[in-house]
């Protein structure tokens, strides 16, 4: 009984030729380009990683290449999981999206492991139309405006920044000593946008006495490469 089990378990149903390891691998390059035009087409930072874009296609195809060595194999597929489990990636994801692509990678890699071509063919067509159409969303940016002043000013900094941006600009950093102050606001880049990029509330502030020093600062969550 064990021996039989043990043979089930360590013996694989099905054997790959060499024209189904080309088909698998030619299907996993032509779906990676997919995924590389996508990642271009939708790249939306300032720093374009090519290198990330190029190990998405490798990514696929190594995904593919796992897939077609542990086959139906049950005991190779565990000692397989067993090993992958010792690596540890420390590259530190830039972008959510970012996730995304490489979860599509892997999807594509598997479909085309075990020969479901039309499965990873009909997905990757959905996940790029979809990725297309909602590239275009993204998130307010999130603006910083640093005063420094002394602090006889401070009461009219509040009560100028509240006025200009009905209250909605929020204070994240309100430094002071007995003889300066440092107030840090949080503003979005449609609240800027609606005062004429944030130039007017700039003169607004320096016509206040003692306000030396007035900067605007972009906190984007995205990082460069």
């Amino acid at each position: 009984m064990k021996s039989t089990i043990f043979e089930y378990l360590s013996t694989s149903n099905n054997t790959l030729s060499i024209q189904d390891v080309v088909i698998s691998f030619s299907a996993a390059a032509v779906i990676g380009l997919v995924i590389f035009a996508c990642y271009k087409i939708t790249h939306s930072r300032a720093v374009y990683s090519a290198k990330f874009n190029v190990s998405l296609i490798m990514m696929t195809m190594i995904t593919t290449l796992v897939m077609s060595v542990i086959g139906n194999n049950v005991a190779l597929s565990l000692g397989m999981v067993g090993a992958l489990s010792i690596v540890r990636f420390r590259t530190a994801i830039k972008d959510v999206r970012d996730t995304t692509f490489i979860f599509w990678c892997i999807a594509a890699g598997i479909c085309c492991g075990v020969s479901e071509f039309m499965l990873a063919g009909i997905g990757s067509l959905v996940v790029f139309v979809a990725l297309i159409i909602l590239g275009a969303v993204k998130s307010d940016e999130v603006y910083l405006i640093s005063i420094k002043a002394g602090r006889t000013a401070e009461s009219k900094i509040t009560s100028m920044m509240n006025a200009y941006f009905s209250g909605k600009a929020n204070v994240k950093v309100d430094n002071s000593s007995s003889e300066s102050c440092e107030l840090i606001y949080e503003v979005t880049k449609k609240m800027l946008d609606k005062k004429a990029g944030g130039l007017e509330i700039k003169e607004k502030l320096y016509s206040i006495d003692t306000v030396s020093v007035v900067n605007i600062i972009c906190q984007s969550e995205e990082l460069s490469r």
